[in-house]
């Protein structure tokens, strides 16, 4: 087995959410999930079949972001992944929707941070064994961070 970082290519103003299903239905179901979820939902969607021709296939509605998901999901091959590249909304607005994709057997990550996947390869394919979302951890919270990420939360609209 060998093991290898791929790192999600992605600008700074996409969020992704990363997943595993199980079906090439996948792909219509998610976009219609997404397109449900958010009217006028800015996204590129990649699915990496697992069997038969073995294809990345594609969806989406901002043509930019589904060759970023192509190209990504093509970085990783790993049988049954999906990326979604979202813009101008953010996971927690959909990822309940993506979650009940009756396809959809587990989420990886949704997030905006930088992200790098741990990929395994063996004789038989690829496979996703986790995620390096972000940056290391560099501290605890104090009241000063406390007070800053309510007000981004209430900045967001979040919370009251």
């Amino acid at each position: 087995m060998e093991l290898q970082v791929v790192r999600i290519e992605k600008p700074d103003d996409v969020n992704v959410i990363l997943g595993q299903a199980h079906f090439i239905k996948t792909v219509e179901d998610l976009h219609e999930a997404l397109v449900n979820s958010v009217p006028g939902a800015r996204f590129g969607l990649a699915f990496c079949e697992a069997s038969g021709p073995a294809l990345v296939r594609l969806s989406g509605t901002d043509p930019e972001l589904v060759e970023l998901a192509k190209r990504n999901a093509l970085a990783l091959s790993c049988g049954h992944a999906f990326l979604v590249l979202l813009r101008g909304m953010y996971p927690i607005n959909v990822l309940n929707a993506v979650k009940m994709v009756p396809e959809v057997c587990r989420i990886f990550c949704a997030t905006a941070n930088p992200l790098e996947v741990i990929v395994a390869e063996t004789p038989q394919g690829r496979g996703i064994l986790g995620v390096v979302d972000g940056v290391k951890t560099k501290g605890v919270e104090g009241e000063k961070e406390q007070a800053e990420r309510r007000a981004l939360l209430r900045k967001f609209g979040y919370k009251l």
